[in-house]
């Protein structure tokens, strides 16, 4: 057999299609879906961290013994409203000297001296459970907390968490929107991908149907190419996503606060995942499409 009857034989061979191009579109589509789901990871982070830093200021009253002050911390703490995320930080004593040097600093005035005292307060920061950032909740920690010996007042800015409640809901409502609509369409991409290039083999299909192969025998090889393309496609992906945060990393700084490796690792490997049950559910129904159309149809 001369060479160039050989190089025709294996272009002919059952299962092989112009890959290259195959990859090449699965793993753009992936890496779409990558991009997309690495915003959505650092929003709930962000997210997180401004959910974190929701605190209600509770001041105390003047004249209060060390061992008073401390029993009103351990009162706090034992509240169910106080995050447990980090217990050695969800409660922060801020003494009246403390905030006056921080005033000072920060407006440049000392009021003090033509005050002659210092009206500030000792107070507690203490950081709200996610689950109770809701207006009736705070209200009634307000209340709850108030009523607690040596407290003179709780303080929190109620406008503030209510424009971050409401915000968060639409970019959640926004973004979860967006997924649905990215996953479909690169779904409907993948498809059309594989469907194009079995297009190609749909007389080989026939002609081994027609020679007694069992279905099974026919979709294996496509459906083993198609586990692989997808698998290599994702790998790729992941590491065209691994390239692009890392320079977005360098490129601006903050975004190592917001980064959850784990996250990310679980988004590669969904992505590896994500191509292969694709590529191989579209493969299946594209071969099982050649195999069910008649002589004429194939044409």
């Amino acid at each position: 057999m001369s060479e160039p009857t050989k190089l025709r034989f294996r272009k002919k061979k059952l299962g092989s299609y112009p890959y290259i191009s195959v990859v090449f579109s699965i793993t753009l589509a992936l890496f779409a879906i990558g991009v997309f789901g690495t915003l959505v990871i650092y929003s709930k982070e962000l997210e997180s961290i401004v959910r974190d830093n929701v605190k209600i200021q509770v001041y105390l009253k003047n004249q209060l013994t060390t061992a008073q002050i401390s029993a009103i911390k351990k009162q706090l703490q034992a509240k169910y409203f106080v995050t447990k995320t980090d217990p050695a930080k969800s409660i922060q004593f801020v003494s009246k000297e403390e905030a006056a040097k921080q005033f000072i600093k920060e407006t440049g005035e000392d009021f003090k001296k033509f005050l002659g005292e210092n009206p500030l307060r000792d107070a507690y920061l203490v950081k709200i459970d996610a689950a109770y950032h809701d207006k009736p909740s705070l209200a009634k920690i307000k209340t709850e907390t108030e009523k607690i010996s040596g407290v003179f007042q709780v303080y929190y800015v109620e406008n503030v968490i209510d424009s971050i409640n409401q915000n968060i809901t639409k970019i959640g409502l926004v973004l979860m929107g967006l997924v649905a609509l990215l996953l479909l369409t690169v779904v409907l991409l993948i498809n059309n991908t594989v469907r194009l290039a079995l297009f190609s083999q749909r007389f080989i299909i026939r002609s081994m149907q027609l020679v007694g192969a069992k279905r099974w025998f026919i979709q294996r090889p496509f459906l083993f190419q198609a586990v692989w393309h997808g698998a290599l496609s994702g790998v790729l992906a992941s590491a065209l996503l691994y390239a692009l945060v890392s320079f977005a990393t360098k490129r601006i700084e903050d975004l190592i606060l917001i980064q959850n490796t784990d996250r990310l690792f679980i988004l590669a490997g969904s992505l590896v995942i994500l191509g292969m049950v694709v590529g191989v559910i579209s493969t299946y129904r594209a071969v099982a499409k050649y195999l069910r159309l008649s002589l004429d149809e194939l044409f």
